[in-house]
C-alpha cells in the first residue's frame, strides 16, 4: 500500500554545482550522485523495473528519488543534507527531490530522519556507522566460475581451474561453483548432467587446501522444476493471478518460494544444511529481490519481514562461521544479515550495458554504482564490486581491474585461469594478495 508524499524540506541550491545521491532499491539498481541537469538512470522496460529496480514504483519525470536514502549537496557551501529511513530494516520510504526556481523540494512517503555532513560519501558513511553494526569479517579471496563459463560450467572445468591455481600459485581461498550445477532453479540438490558429484568436488577442493563455495538463488523457482510441480502450495501467490517477469536469465517467468510456509522453510533449511554437510562453507545467494516482492504468502506478514526471515533461516542453516554473500538484494532491508554484499549491477566482458540501462551487465554501470556505494564498505558489510576479469578477451580489462582494486572489497577472479596472459596472471595475483 502506497502512502502520500509529505514535504520534508525546501533547500536553496546552486543549480550548476549541486549534486544529488540516489540510493537504489537493490544491488543492481543504479545508485550514485548526479548533477541537477543529469537524467537519472531509469528502467528501460517493465521487466527490468521488476527485476532490477523497486517493483511497482515509478518516478515522475524531472524528479530524483532514493529508496530509503537520498543526499543533497546544495553546492553553495552549506552542509550536505541526508534523509534516511527511520527504521530501514522494517520500512523503506521513497524520498523525492525536485528543483524549481533554485530551490530543491524534498518529500517522502514514510518516516525519515535527517543528517548533515561535509560531503555526500561522508554523510552516508556517518549514517551507516551510526547503525552500530559489528565490523564485518574480512572476505576470503575467491575464484568464481560465472564470467567464463556462465550456465554451461562443467565439473571438469572446476577441476581444470583447481589445477591451474596450483600451477600459477594464486592465493585463492574459495573455489565457488556458480549457476549451472543444478538441474533447475528450486531443485538445488538435483544435479545437471554436467556434474557428477557435488560432495565429491567439494572434497577435491578441500583436499587441495581451499574452501568450497556454491551459488544459489534461494527464493526463485522455475515453473518447470520438480519443486513447482510437487509443491505449488510452497509458492508465493499473487492476488492479480500473475507474477513477476523475472525469467530473462532463463527465458521465461519464474515463481517465488514462500519461506513463510513451514514446509517450504523446512525444505530451504534442508538444502543449506545438506550443502554444509557436503563441505561447502561459502554461499553466494543471488536474485534476492524475489524474497521481498509483494504477494500472498502463507503467513500474513509484509514482504520485508518475509525477506528478512528467509535470510535468517539460511543463516541459521549454514551456521555463524560460514561466509554469506548477498546479491540482487534489497539493500536497506539486508542490513545486519550478510558478511558481504554485491553493491552494483553485474560486470561483463564489455563496457556498455544493453539498451543503456544502467541496471544491466556492463563495466560502466558496475563502476558507477560501485563507486556510489563505496560508503557501505566496512560499515554495513564487505563490498563486492563483482569479479575481476583479466583475460585478453575482456574489453578495457586494465580499467576494470583498477576499479576492482580501488574498492578494497571482496576480491574474486572469474577467468579460465589457463587463458590468462602474463599481465592477467600478474594482475590477478596482485589483487588477490591485497594486504596479505
Amino acid at each position: 500500500m502506497s502512502h502520500p508524499f509529505t514535504p520534508l524540506a525546501s533547500v536553496p541550491v546552486d543549480v550548476t554545482r549541486a549534486r544529488v545521491h540516489e540510493e537504489g532499491w537493490q544491488s543492481w539498481s543504479p545508485s550514485g550522485a548526479y548533477a541537477l541537469t543529469d537524467r537519472p538512470y531509469r528502467p528501460t522496460n517493465a521487466n527490468w523495473a521488476t527485476v532490477c529496480y523497486r517493483p511497482g514504483v515509478t518516478v515522475p519525470e524531472g524528479t530524483f528519488q532514493g529508496e530509503g536514502l537520498l543526499a543533497l549537496d546544495p553546492g553553495d557551501g552549506t552542509p550536505v543534507r541526508l534523509w534516511a529511513a527511520a527504521d530501514p530494516t522494517r520500512e523503506v520510504p521513497s524520498i523525492r527531490l525536485a528543483v524549481a526556481d533554485g530551490v530543491a523540494e524534498v518529500s517522502a512517503d514514510g518516516p525519515v530522519k535527517e543528517w548533515t555532513g561535509t560531503d555526500i560519501q561522508s554523510v552516508l558513511a556517518d549514517w551507516a556507522s551510526a547503525l552500530g553494526l559489528d565490523a564485518p569479517r574480512p572476505a576470503p579471496t575467491v575464484w568464481c566460475s560465472w564470467y567464463e563459463y556462465f550456465t554451461a560450467v562443467t565439473e571438469d572445468d572446476i577441476h581444470e581451474n583447481l589445477r591451474a591455481m596450483d600451477t600459477l600459485d594464486l592465493p585463492i581461498d574459495v573455489v565457488q561453483i556458480d549457476d549451472g550445477y543444478q538441474s533447475a532453479l528450486g531443485d538445488w540438490l538435483t544435479l545437471s548432467g554436467r556434474f557428477r558429484s557435488r560432495e565429491g568436488i567439494a572434497h577435491t577442493i578441500r583436499a587441495r587446501g581451499r574452501r568450497a563455495g556454491i551459488w544459489t538463488a534461494p527464493f526463485l523457482v522455475d515453473p518447470a522444476s520438480e519443486l513447482a510441480a510437487e509443491h505449488p502450495e510452497w509458492l508465493v501467490k499473487d492476488a492479480s493471478g500473475g507474477f513477476l517477469h523475472a525469467g530473462v536469465n532463463w527465458g521465461h517467468d519464474l515463481n517465488v518460494l514462500d519461506t513463510t510456509h513451514p514446509e517450504a522453510a523446512a525444505y530451504l533449511t534442508e538444502v543449506f544444511r545438506t550443502l554444509c554437510a557436503e563441505g561447502y562453507d561459502y554461499f553466494k545467494v543471488d536474485f534476492l529481490y524475489a524474497g521481498a516482492l509483494d504477494g500472498v504468502r502463507h503467513s500474513d506478514v509484509d514482504a520485508l519481514t518475509a525477506y528478512r526471515s528467509g535470510i535468517e533461516l539460511i543463516r541459521e542453516a549454514i551456521g555463524a562461521e560460514a561466509y554469506l554473500l548477498g546479491c540482487g538484494a534489497p539493500v536497506l532491508p539486508s542490513i545486519g544479515l550478510f558478511d558481504a554484499m554485491r553493491v552494483s549491477p553485474d560486470t561483463a566482458p564489455h563496457r556498455r550495458p544493453e539498451a543503456d540501462d544502467y541496471s544491466q551487465p556492463g563495466q560502466d554501470p558496475a563502476e558507477f554504482t560501485g563507486a556510489g556505494r563505496q560508503w557501505q564498505h566496512g560499515r554495513l558489510w564487505i563490498n563486492d564490486p563483482d569479479c575481476l576479469m583479466a583475460r585478453p578477451a575482456v574489453e578495457t580489462r586494465e580499467r576494470w581491474a583498477a576499479h576492482v582494486e580501488a574498492t578494497g572489497g571482496l576480491m574474486a577472479s572469474s577467468d579460465r585461469l589457463l587463458s590468462l596472459d602474463e599481465w592477467g596472471v600478474a594482475t590477478t595475483r596482485r589483487l588477490l594478495e591485497g594486504d596479505r
